[in-house]
C-alpha cells in the first residue's frame, strides 16, 4: 500500500471499506454488500451508526424490528440473489447480538453469505460490568459474542483498529468462496469502535470481485467418468450448489446428452424445470415414491452440490448397498462423504469437463427412460392430491396447487420448517428456474416471513409468495411490519392448523400419544382462546383477507397480486391431511416404553434401519 493515510475511527474504516467492495450480477457491476439491516443500540449507535448515517446514501440502512427477523431476512436475501451479494446485519450487545444465532445458524446450515456485526464490552475492562454483559468468572475476556463461533464459518473480535486490515479482505474472501462460503461475525468492542488510527488510503479503493469457480483435477474427472461409464443405472442428485455456481442450463445440457435421469434435493428444486425430459422429481423423505424408485435402483449416485442431508438420503436407506457415490462440490467436506468418488470442483465447471471426458457415452435409453416414467408418476400423485374435492378447510396441496395457478414464471416461492416445505416440494411444479427457496437445511420456524422479506429486496420482478403455519407466524412476525415499513412487499398465505400439527403427527407416528403440540392439547385455561391472525396482520400494517372457501382465496390471490403492499392471506387447513413422503427417515425413539405403540414403532424403526449404509 501507498504512503497516504486518513485518520478515522475503526467505525468509519468499516463503513467506508465496505462500501468500496463491488461485484458483477448478471453482467452489471453492483456492491458487494447493498445494504444493512440495524436496530441501534449501546455498542452499535454511537459509532458504527453514526459512520452509517454519514455514508446514508452510499449503504441504505432498513430498519428491522427484532435481530433474528434481520439475520433471517439476510439469509432469504442471499439464497434469492444466488450467493452474489451479501447483506450486512448489525446490532448492539447483549440480547441483540444473541438474537442473531439462530440466524447465523440458518445462514451456516444452508452454506449462506451474511455479515454479522455487533457490538461488544469495552477492550479496557475499566467499565465491566457494562449493562447487558454476561460477566465469565474465570474468563473475563469471554463475552455472548463468542456464542458465535459454532455457527459461524468466520470470526473475529477487533480488538484493535490495525487488525481491520488483515480480517476485511478475509471476511471478504470467506464470504464469496465457494467452498467455504457461509456467515461471518465481527465483534466491535465500544471503545475500538470509536478508537481512530491511520489507515492506509489505498485499503478504500474500489474492489470489482468475480467469483471464482476452481476447475476440478483432471484425475478426479477422468476417475469419475470411468464410474461413469461402467454403470448401468446412474442417476444425478441437484442440490443447492448447481444455483449458487449458475449452473443449472448446464445441468440440463450434461443430463440430456448423456441421458442421465435427475433428482432435485429441497435445496436444489428449480434447477430443472419439470418439462426437462431427464427430470425425474423430488428426491428423499420430502419426495415421492415414484423418484425414490429410481434413485433406489441406480448403481451410480452423481451428487452435484449437495451437503447430502438425511432428508435427501433417507438417513442413508434411500441408496442401493452397493451404489457407488461420485460428488461434484466445491467443498473437500462435502464432496469425500460416504467415502465418495470427489470431484472436488465449482458445479459449472465440473459437470462441463465430465460431459467432454464422456463424450460419445450415453446411458441406455430403458433406464434414461426412466426419467420420464418417475415424472408421470409425479404428475399423477400430485393431480391426485391438489384435486378439489368439495371440503373446507382444504388441504396444504390444495392451497399451494391454487398458489400455483395463480403464480407467473417470474415469481418466488417461499417456505420454511414443519410440514409446508415436504407439501411445496412435492406439489409446486417450478415455473421458472431459481425460484424456489424452502429453508430445510436448519429448519427454521420464523424463516417464512422474515425470509420472504429478505427475497423481495432481492426480486426485482415478479412476486414473492411466503406460506407459513400459525405456529411459525406466532414465533417471528414482527417483519410484515419490516416489509411495509420498507415498500418490499410480498404475499403471505398463513395456514391454520390450530397447532404444530406435523410435529404432532411424528408424536403420534412414532407411537406416542399426542401433547402439548395442538392447542387443544395445551395446558391452561386458555386452549380454547384462539389468535385472530387478521387483526394481528392488519395490525403491522399489512393489508389482509381471511377466506372462508376457495373462490374467496382465488380472489384474494388475485388481489394481492395488485396491491402495492404486503398482503396476507388467512385460511385454515387440514391438521392431518398430508402429502406422505417417499423414503424412510430415522428419529430416535425410545427403546423401552410401556406404550405398546411406542414398542411397535421403535420394531419398525429397527427394521427401517436394516438397509441403512454405514459411512462418515
Amino acid at each position: 500500500m501507498g504512503g497516504d493515510t486518513v485518520r478515522i475511527t475503526t467505525s468509519e474504516a468499516i463503513v467506508r471499506y465496505l462500501i468500496a467492495q463491488r461485484t458483477v450480477v448478471d453482467g452489471q457491476e453492483v456492491p458487494l454488500f447493498p445494504g444493512v439491516l440495524a436496530i441501534f443500540g449501546h455498542g452499535n449507535v454511537t459509532s458504527l451508526g453514526h459512520a452509517l448515517e454519514t455514508h446514508r446514501d452510499e449503504i441504505p440502512v432498513w430498519r428491522g424490528q427484532n435481530e433474528q427477523g434481520m439475520g433471517l431476512a439476510a439469509a432469504g436475501f442471499a439464497k434469492a440473489m444466488r450467493r452474489r451479494q451479501v447483506m450486512v446485519c448489525s446490532s448492539s450487545i447483549g440480547p441483540g447480538a444473541t438474537n442473531f444465532i439462530t440466524a447465523a445458524g440458518v445462514a451456516m446450515a444452508n452454506r449462506l453469505p451474511v455479515l454479522f456485526i455487533s457490538g461488544d464490552t469495552f477492550n479496557t475492562r475499566l467499565q465491566d460490568p457494562v449493562i447487558q454483559q454476561v460477566e465469565h468468572f474465570g474468563a473475563p475476556s469471554t463475552t455472548v459474542n463468542d456464542g458465535f463461533r459454532p455457527v459461524v464459518r468466520y470470526w473475529d473480535r477487533i480488538t484493535h483498529p490495525a487488525q481491520l486490515l488483515s480480517t476485511l479482505p478475509q471476511m471478504v474472501g470467506t464470504l464469496l468462496d465457494p467452498a467455504d462460503c457461509g456467515p461471518v461475525f465481527l465483534g466491535l468492542p465500544q471503545d475500538v469502535a470509536a478508537e481512530a488510527y491511520d489507515y492506509p488510503v489505498e485499503f478504500f479503493t474500489t474492489h470489482v470481485h468475480r467469483i471464482s469457480r476452481p476447475r476440478p483435477d483432471f484425475g478426479q474427472i477422468e476417475l469419475a467418468a470411468e464410474a461413469i461409464r461402467n454403470a448401468k443405472r446412474p442417476v444425478i442428485i441437484s442440490g443447492g450448489g448447481v444455483h449458487y455456481s449458475l449452473a443449472e442450463a448446464e445441468l440440463g445440457e450434461v443430463a440430456d446428452a448423456l441421458g442421465i435421469p435427475v433428482v432435485e434435493t429441497v435445496a436444489g428444486k428449480s434447477a430443472l424445470l419439470p418439462d426437462h425430459p431427464c427430470y425425474a422429481g423430488p428426491v428423499g423423505v420430502a419426495g415421492t415414491a415414484a423418484t425414490n424408485a429410481v434413485v433406489r435402483d441406480a448403481d451410480l449416485i452423481i451428487a452435484v452440490g449437495t451437503r447430502l442431508e438425511d432428508f435427501t438420503t433417507g438417513s442413508w436407506t434411500a441408496f442401493a448397498s452397493d451404489a457407488r457415490i461420485v460428488a461434484l462440490n466445491a467443498a473437500r467436506f462435502d464432496a469425500l462423504k460416504h467415502r465418495a468418488l470427489p470431484v472436488i470442483g465449482d458445479a459449472r465447471e465440473s459437470l462441463l469437463s465430465l460431459q467432454k471426458a464422456l463424450q460419445g457415452w450415453t446411458a441406455a435409453s430403458d433406464w434414461t427412460a426412466r426419467a420420464s416414467e418417475a415424472r408421470a408418476g409425479v404428475e399423477a400423485f400430485v393431480a391426485g392430491r391438489t384435486a378439489p374435492d368439495g371440503h373446507w378447510p382444504p388441504s396444504y396441496a390444495q392451497l399451494i396447487s391454487e398458489v400455483h395457478g395463480s403464480a407467473t414464471a417470474e415469481d418466488y416461492i417461499l417456505t420454511a420448517a414443519g410440514g409446508l416445505p415436504g407439501e411445496v416440494n412435492v406439489n409446486w411444479a417450478s415455473r421458472g428456474i431459481a425460484s424456489v427457496d424452502t429453508e430445510y437445511g436448519f429448519s427454521c420456524m420464523g424463516y417464512e416471513i422474515a425470509g420472504a422479506w429478505g427475497a423481495a429486496f432481492a426480486r426485482t420482478s415478479g412476486q414473492v409468495y411466503s406460506m407459513v403455519g400459525d405456529g411459525s407466524f406466532l414465533m417471528l412476525n414482527s417483519d410484515i411490519y419490516s416489509s411495509v415499513l420498507s415498500g418490499k412487499k410480498f404475499i403471505l398465505v398463513v395456514c391454520d392448523n390450530e397447532g404444530y400439527a406435523v410435529i404432532e403427527r411424528l408424536q403420534v407416528g412414532q407411537g406416542g400419544a399426542s401433547y402439548n403440540n395442538m392447542l387443544s392439547d395445551a395446558r391452561g385455561p386458555g386452549s380454547s382462546v384462539r389468535v385472530d391472525f387478521h387483526a394481528h396482520a392488519q395490525a403491522l400494517g399489512a393489508l389482509t383477507f381471511t377466506v372462508e372457501d376457495m373462490d374467496e382465496f382465488r380472489d384474494a390471490l388475485t388481489a394481492a397480486r395488485a396491491a402495492d403492499r404486503t398482503t396476507v392471506i388467512v385460511t385454515k387447513v387440514r391438521a392431518s391431511d398430508w402429502t406422505l413422503g417417499g423414503a424412510f427417515w430415522e428419529v430416535g425413539v425410545p427403546t423401552t416404553s410401556d406404550r405398546l405403540e411406542v414398542t411397535a414403532a421403535r420394531a419398525a424403526m429397527d427394521e427401517g434401519l436394516v438397509n441403512q449404509r454405514r459411512g462418515v
